[in-house]
């Protein structure tokens, strides 16, 4: 099934239904729902309600028209869909960027509907890198550049980001057909969402994290390269107290595809509990 929330911002989502506990999963930057396509079927498997959506600007669903893609607002559409779908008991598994939505949404709505919370290469607790913040992971100025470099050159970043975001150690650990689809997804974004989600990888979730208190789960693959496990994934297993870590063995960034069977295996043994 897929309709659009009711939010301004149209958004495309897609419901496998059943009577199975709620399980919405948020992609990655530059990604769509879409990019869950190996992990949805066995998660309904599990007898679990699986919702995917495309972030405002990304895949289907349209971009802001007052440009707005700072968490806040993006948080602001997954908890109207949660509410118009009437979600409850509701796990959020949150990739890459997606992790930042997962992390703002029990920071700013609280845990009233939430069974469960997974960060799965995700950006939090703070990818910014600074004086503030020496164990970020992110320059400012290098994501300014990065920003300078998909408006200059889109099809050339995308190709060389997508390379790296399947890539271990410099190998990849995906087809190049399954890079290509995801290099296609990529290109179905909105340019100036794009840009502007980069800026907003920056935000500090300390303060969110701080607030979660329901059974957590971080998986993250050993040799990210966009968003390095020691930066990241280590650092919110450290901060939501009681948490679990799953680090996959050569796993780049995208382990939902280099690694689906160990993703899936991990995910499926946590949500299920």
């Amino acid at each position: 099934m897929s309709d659009t929330t009711s939010t301004s911002t149209p958004l495309h989502h897609e419901d496998t239904g059943g009577d199975g506990r709620p399980v919405v999963l948020i992609h990655g930057w530059p990604l769509s729902g879409a990019s869950w396509k190996d992990t949805v079927p066995a998660l309904t498997a599990a007898g679990l309600r699986v919702i995917t959506y495309d972030r405002r600007g990304f895949g289907q669903s349209a971009p802001d028209p007052d440009g707005r893609y700072d968490y806040d607002s993006l948080t602001s559409d997954l908890a109207d869909l949660i509410e118009r779908l009437d979600l409850r008991d509701v796990s959020l598994v949150g990739f890459s960027m997606g992790g930042g939505e997962v992390a703002r949404y029990v920071g700013t709505r609280g845990e009233d509907r939430v069974h469960s919370l997974v960060f799965a290469g995700a950006i939090p607790p703070w990818l910014l890198k600074s004086d503030e913040n020496p164990d970020g992971g992110l320059p400012r100025e290098e994501a300014e550049k990065m920003q300078e470099g998909l408006r200059a050159d889109r099809e050339g970043f995308l190709d060389e980001f997508t390379t790296n975001f399947f890539s271990a150690d410099g190998e990849l650990k995906v087809t190049q057909e399954q890079r290509e689809e995801a290099k296609a997804l990529a290109a179905q974004a909105d340019l100036d969402a794009a840009v502007a989600c980069i800026a907003s990888w920056l935000e500090d979730f300390t303060g969110d994290l701080a607030k979660v208190t329901v059974p957590t789960l971080v998986i993250h693959g050993d040799s990210d390269a966009i968003v390095p496990v020691e930066v990241s994934g280590q650092r919110t297993h450290e901060q939501v107290a009681g948490s679990e870590l799953v680090v996959l063995e050569k796993g780049p960034h995208g382990i939902n595809t280099s690694h689906r069977d160990e993703f899936n295996e991990a995910l499926v043994s946590f949500l299920t509990r």
